[in-house]
């Protein structure tokens, strides 16, 4: 009879840091379900108004974006949710996903933090006891509809990682769709891809440093150039992306 290693308490212990870093690599890998890589966040409509035509303008618009946008807005509501959820704070996670719905600038946004929200509560359903609680506490919560924001950080909280590495993982994989979205769009190689994606993650911790500085009332959406490609995008005549 073969049986597996015997477990000790200060093994317990030892693995705690590991099993949060490999949830947090699982919430942010592109195999997750929820549909990000279906969105290019203003970018697609971008290249078509002739703002994004190579390598260095694509990377210079995705820091801008990480910067400007991203740490403003859904990564600073992520490093506010992560602890209201692991208090179990209810009303304060209700709060801050009726921000997130108030500040989505066009339809198209929107209907994008509405659909990966519901998407990742299918995909808590999916696991069943393997999702370690996440579904319960979102059902708890109550939100019509959970945004994605506020229902990837249900699922951060539960992961045991720290905090910085769960904001470091929901910027990575926003980095990672926005540079696949970027490589089919302009279009670009596999190659720039990756250098694009070093560039980003050299800002990833300046942006979660940012995010985690940022009270209720220091919280921003207000990137008025990126709604405008936005609204434009809705209807642009070909397009490879959701909208």
């Amino acid at each position: 009879m073969i049986t597996g290693p015997t477990r000790t308490p200060m093994a317990d212990l030892a693995a705690r840091p590991v099993a949060g870093l490999l949830r947090t690599l699982w919430l942010a890998s592109p195999a997750l379900p929820v549909g990000g890589f279906s969105y290019s966040e203003g970018l697609e409509a971008a290249v078509d108004a002739g703002l994004v035509t190579d390598e260095p303008s694509a990377a210079d618009w995705l820091v801008d974006q990480l910067h400007l946008g991203l740490a403003r807005s859904d990564l600073a509501v992520v490093a506010q949710a992560i602890p209201a959820w692991q208090a179990h704070e209810l009303a304060r996670i209700a709060d801050l996903n009726a921000w997130v719905l108030s500040t989505r600038e066009t339809q198209e946004f929107r209907l994008q933090t509405e659909q990966m929200g519901r998407s990742l509560v299918e995909w808590a359903r999916s696991l069943g006891p393997l999702g370690g609680g996440v579904l319960e506490q979102l059902q708890a919560a109550g939100l019509q509809p959970p945004t994605y924001p506020v229902a990837m950080a249900c699922a951060a909280a539960a992961s045991g990682a720290a905090l910085t590495d769960s904001l470091s993982g929901f910027a990575f994989g926003w980095a990672e769709n926005m540079v696949q979205a970027a490589i089919k769009s302009v279009p670009l190689g596999q190659s720039a891809g990756q250098r694009m994606l070093a560039r980003l993650i050299a800002e990833i911790p300046l942006a979660v440093e940012h995010a985690l500085s940022l009270g209720d009332h220091q919280r921003q959406a207000f990137t008025p150039m990126l709604a405008i490609l936005s609204a434009r995008h809705e209807t642009q005549y070909s397009r490879l992306f959701r909208s």
